[in-house]
């Protein structure tokens, strides 16, 4: 199982402001504040990328399907995927 970084939450922002090259500096992404919509304004093809760059940083398989797609509703939830799939729960 691999280390789960202390700040997780901090680690996400900085790959998902990383990956998509947001404007956005990582620590201005509230952790409840939603992704997509209204929040950051990200669309699916985000959710896509996020997902790769999750599985890529963390050694985890994301896969952006109807059980994953509730956890890609912020930072916070984003974390939560994470730790689950750190910790081998499916």
């Amino acid at each position: 199982m691999a280390d789960i970084p202390a700040d997780l939450n901090g680690e996400i922002k900085r790959v998902i402001v990383e990956a998509l090259n947001l404007d956005t500096p990582p620590e201005d992404i509230l952790d409840d504040a939603p992704l997509f919509g209204e929040g950051l304004g990200l669309d699916s093809i985000d959710a896509l990328e996020i997902a790769m760059v999750l599985e890529k940083r963390f050694a985890i398989k994301v896969q952006p399907d109807k059980e994953t797609k509730k956890y890609f509703f912020s930072i916070a939830t984003l974390a939560d995927l994470v730790r689950q799939r750190l910790a081998g729960v499916s």
